[in-house]
């Protein structure tokens, strides 16, 4: 650990447990490829001047370069470090700052801090070293189990429900916000980069090891959840893990189906219904699509049944231990408290 100016320059680790609020000052468009989580951008550069800088460095060498960055970002400082201080929260509240490398960026945004009195941490080797944890936790043995059921059995509810009675879960589909099929965008936000997704999956994998959970849950998933891809390592250990399988009537999964997608466009849902079309085939899509338009949710629903239950039933013909339960007329808190009596899931988290 070095200091810098008013910075402690400083490893990951010490990084990681710091407090303050954690500010990354890369451009905007580095930040949107992938960032730490909760991290704020506060950019020293714009991508515009990112690129001059680069470029100067290239053509004119490293003293050159420092010259032009200094005199881009020169008329922007007093705004810099009142942007620095509102994300601290607050005069001479302590912050986290990196950049791509832990170099210029950082160290520079970290004496303007400094300027200011916050206690400032750079850190070492900037948001590249923090990638190379972040891939790091994929390759290490996680407890895995997985829930596998059909499509309208309500995996994502049962899975939220058992963390509020303290299982360790990841929701997969909440952190790429998609549920996982052609119809998973609708209503959501926009999907992470899959690098910010691999970020987002690191840091709740890190969360539940600190907690000493015995098991962490996850929802079967194709390695793709939308443009989002799940980490190889930690996909091919899903592949190996436990599976508990949760049946219900087929009624339910049309209800269930229907109460989450009738409330969305008939365009959105006909769009979706053709991506899949050549997968469908030519009777079911047309079933599909004349439900749609009529509105008649219920038959839409089970046209396109037959297609998910195929590809799903595939998919878990690949699981080594498969157990199953049947929830039928039970709503998630009741299913939660089930498994938790009859011993599918460990409850509670050891201390």
């Amino acid at each position: 650990m070095s200091g810098m100016g008013n910075s402690i320059v400083t490893g990951l680790s010490n990084f990681r447990t710091a407090k303050g609020t954690i500010v990354d000052v890369r451009t905007p468009s580095e930040f949107a490829q992938g960032h730490w989580p909760g991290a704020v951008n506060i950019p020293l550069f714009t991508d515009d001047q990112r690129h001059q800088v680069g470029l100067n460095y290239k053509q004119e060498g490293r003293l050159a370069a420092i010259q032009l960055g200094l005199k881009l970002c020169g008329p922007s400082l007093a705004e810099l470090s009142v942007a620095l201080t509102v994300a601290a929260a607050g005069p001479s509240n302590p912050l986290r700052i990196y950049c791509w490398r832990g170099g210029m960026r950082s160290n520079s945004m970290g004496w303007l801090a400094g300027l200011s009195d916050h206690p400032v941490m750079v850190l070492e080797g900037g948001y590249k070293s923090y990638r190379r944890w972040v891939l790091d936790r994929f390759d290490q043995v996680w407890p895995l189990r997985v829930l596998g059921g059909r499509t309208g059995t309500g995996k994502t509810d049962l899975l939220l429900e058992l963390h509020q009675q303290g299982v360790g879960v990841i929701d997969l589909e909440g952190l790429a916000s998609h549920r996982g099929s052609s119809f998973g965008n609708l209503g959501l936000p926009p999907q992470p980069t899959s690098e910010h997704y691999e970020n987002k999956l690191a840091e709740c994998l890190e969360r539940l090891r600190h907690k000493r959970v015995q098991e962490i849950w996850l929802e079967a998933e194709s390695i793709q959840v939308g443009r989002c891809r799940i980490p190889k390592g930690l996909f091919d250990q899903m592949q190996t893990s436990p599976v508990l399988e949760i049946q219900r009537s087929d009624q339910e999964r049309v209800e269930r189906l229907v109460k989450v997608y009738s409330c969305h466009e008939q365009a959105e849902l006909r769009q979706a219904t053709e991506r899949i079309q050549k997968r469908l085939g030519p009777q079911r899509t047309r079933q599909a699509i004349e439900a749609i338009d009529a509105q008649k949710w219920d038959v839409a629903c089970e046209a396109m049944l037959n297609y998910y239950d195929s590809c799903y039933d595939r998919e878990l013909e690949r699981s080594p231990a498969r157990s199953s339960v049947n929830l039928q007329g039970l709503d998630s808190k009741q299913a939660a408290r089930l498994l938790l009596d009859q011993g599918h899931v460990i409850p509670g988290i050891s201390t």
